[in-house]
């Protein structure tokens, strides 16, 4: 049995505090542009069979119950105690958590900017995940957040540009992390954006992309202008905080470009490579002393074939590099289910590696303990937080 510290989930939303129905349910277990096709069900996924085997247990059911009968158990228990089972019986004991979802608060208890990251929904912040979860949480701000909410309290470019940057200064100081690229999967500016991020823009560039954007911004909307996105991301790397990059469907030479440009520099960069990309995140973890790659709910979204993916990135990037998280959002089921899965994962692949002769027992505890925890502490400086 490998044994691992509790972990540290480095990558996380809030959860909901509403009841969910069936069909709730499912509009939050896989990202999705719409409901299931009629006839089939969420359910009926890898993750979806992952939550099925890892969380009834969890509420006193055994695994692999209909779902019917785990979601009434759910309503019966209610969300908050259903909740605080899940998350306390993940066993991890920090969360990192990105607090741009809509309605969820910030480090300051406030709600959160009602921009377009997420779909909508009462979502605890990360104090609440914490108690909930009888863990530690801190704060990772979204760059997109900043702007968007800058752009909300300012009457000209001016005056948009300082409080932007004054919102990154403020940010630096008690968050842990900034995120960048949450909506790269819609593709709108950030494919253009990371292309040309090896660079910073010009102060010319950055006031002229400003004028453009609020100008034709209705209160409240996204920030999509390659600039002004390459704008944020430069500051986030003059902050020194590490940066979660949300790689997406990003081009493999625009991430190789602007790693290669921050070396040196100072802050890290951790690749949120979700799968099928961990491949590419792995390799550039293994290039550049900087950069780190986020393990995420690739294990979890592949359920019964995360020991074979996870053996991949064990291949690919030094063991120092790779950081687990969950990446889990709204749904507690799915912060139990990446933690759980990682954890059964993790012990199939380096107990068969010390079945077999190629690594000792001493080794293999080590690097689940850096794996799970170990870098991220590291990383996130949470020895000098705690």
């Amino acid at each position: 049995m490998i044994e691992t510290p509790p972990l540290v989930d480095q990558h996380c939303h809030g959860v909901l505090r509403t009841e969910l129905g069936l069909a709730g349910f499912e509009a939050q277990l896989i990202r999705s542009a719409g409901p299931p096709a009629a006839g089939t069900t969420f359910f009926d996924t890898q993750t979806g069979f992952a939550v099925r085997r890892w969380c009834p247990p969890l509420l006193g059911l055994e695994p692999h119950c209909p779902p019917a009968h785990y979601l009434a158990r759910r309503r019966e228990l209610g969300a908050a105690e259903s909740g605080r089972r899940l998350l306390r019986g993940s066993g991890v004991g920090v969360f990192l958590v990105d607090t741009g979802d809509v309605g969820a608060p910030g480090h300051d208890g406030h709600p959160g900017h009602p921009g377009h990251h997420g779909d909508g929904g009462d979502v605890c912040g990360p104090g609440e995940l914490a108690l909930a979860g009888r863990a530690r949480a801190h704060e990772v701000v979204r760059l997109e957040m900043l702007a968007e909410q800058a752009a909300d309290t300012s009457g000209t470019v001016a005056a948009f540009l300082a409080n932007l940057a004054g919102a990154v200064h403020h940010a630096a100081a008690h968050a842990v992390a900034f995120s960048f690229g949450a909506a790269m999967a819609d593709g709108t500016g950030y494919a253009q954006a990371l292309l040309r991020a090896a660079e910073p823009p010009g102060p010319g560039e950055v006031r002229g992309a400003a004028d453009r954007w609020i100008a034709g911004r209705a209160r409240g909307g996204a920030v999509h202008d390659p600039v002004l996105l390459r704008h944020l991301l430069w500051s986030a790397v003059s902050s020194g905080l590490p940066i979660q990059l949300h790689t997406g469907t990003a081009p493999p030479e625009a991430l190789t470009g602007f790693v290669r440009a921050t070396a040196g520099l100072g802050a890290y960069v951790v690749l949120l490579g979700g799968y099928p990309h961990h491949r590419h995140a792995a390799r550039l973890a293994a290039a550049y002393p900087h950069v780190h790659a986020d393990l995420g709910p690739v294990l979890a979204r592949t359920g019964a074939r995360a020991g074979a993916v996870l053996a991949e990135l064990l291949e690919l990037a030094p063991f120092g590099k790779l950081l687990y998280s969950s990446g889990a959002r709204r749904l507690p089921e799915l912060h139990a289910t990446g933690a759980l899965v990682f954890r059964e994962a993790l012990g199939r692949v380096l107990g068969g590696w010390v079945t077999d002769g190629a690594w000792s027992w001493r080794d293999a505890h080590r690097v689940a303990g850096m794996i799970a925890a170990g870098n991220a502490r590291r990383v996130y400086r949470l020895d000098e937080r705690d």
